[in-house]
């Protein structure tokens, strides 16, 4: 899982360097394509239920699931891109939302406090907690930070399959939920929107946007529960 973990981190950093105004979602859905195999592994979304792509891009208000295509980048955009990749029978799969030149202080808030709260949630991804201890700790710094939280999408847990049980929920009550141990790994994803947290899905049968069409963040990490703590897998 690591050397999957390994390869998507690798995606992202080309994100970064590909990243700016006048690319479209499809080049840049194409670059971590090629990037994924070049290192014998699988895209783990192409085909997914009918997927058509190797990364879900999403633009501004569109929270996940975005279909990468001839959409252009424009100054002040945020992209997020969640990836999977699968080598030697396991996943890897993480997030991250890119701004794509300078956006709004408010929208620049919403990718940090986003990111603050995926990581709030892995520190408690420890032996012995529970999974409502993760939700709580995401769901406190989205709530201080006046972000709506998308309760309809939620992360999960993940090996030899992208989407294994348990769900992860982003938000939750100490203490409750299913007991945490040695060996599970866990995809941690908080999605959270500058305004409401409902959301809709588009025609397309993929695409989900904010309701009221505000801009949505996306943070995913792949997550080992060990005796030394929470290791970040999707890292390098």
């Amino acid at each position: 899982m690591r050397e999957a973990g390994k390869i998507v981190a690798e995606v992202f950093e080309l994100m970064r360097e590909k990243i700016r105004p006048g690319v479209t979602t499809g080049e840049l859905d194409l670059a971590a394509e090629r990037l994924i195999l070049h290192h014998h592994a699988k895209p783990l979304f192409k085909g997914y239920e009918g997927f058509p792509a190797a990364c879900c891009m999403s633009v501004n208000d569109e929270v996940i699931h975005g279909i990468p295509g001839k959409r252009e980048l424009k100054p002040g955009d945020i992209l997020s891109v969640d990836v999977g990749a699968e080598i030697y029978g396991f996943c890897g799969d993480a997030a991250r939302t890119f701004p794509v030149g300078e956006v709004t202080p408010e929208v620049a808030e919403l990718l940090r406090a986003t990111e603050a709260s995926l990581y709030a949630g892995i520190e408690m991804a420890v032996i012995g907690n529970r999974l409502g201890d993760i939700g709580h700790s995401i769901q406190t710094v989205a709530e201080a930070a006046g972000l709506g939280i998308v309760q309809d999408y939620v992360g999960h847990g993940i090996g030899r399959e992208m989407h294994e049980a348990p769900d992860v929920p982003n938000y939750g009550r100490p203490g409750r939920g299913l007991r945490l141990a040695e060996g599970m790994a866990l995809a941690i994803e908080p999605m959270l929107n500058l305004g409401t947290g409902a959301v809709r899905t588009l025609p397309d049968g993929w695409t989900v946007v904010t309701l009221d069409g505000k801009p949505s963040a996306h943070f995913e990490n792949t997550v080992a529960i060990t005796a030394d703590g929470p290791q970040i897998l999707t890292v390098l």
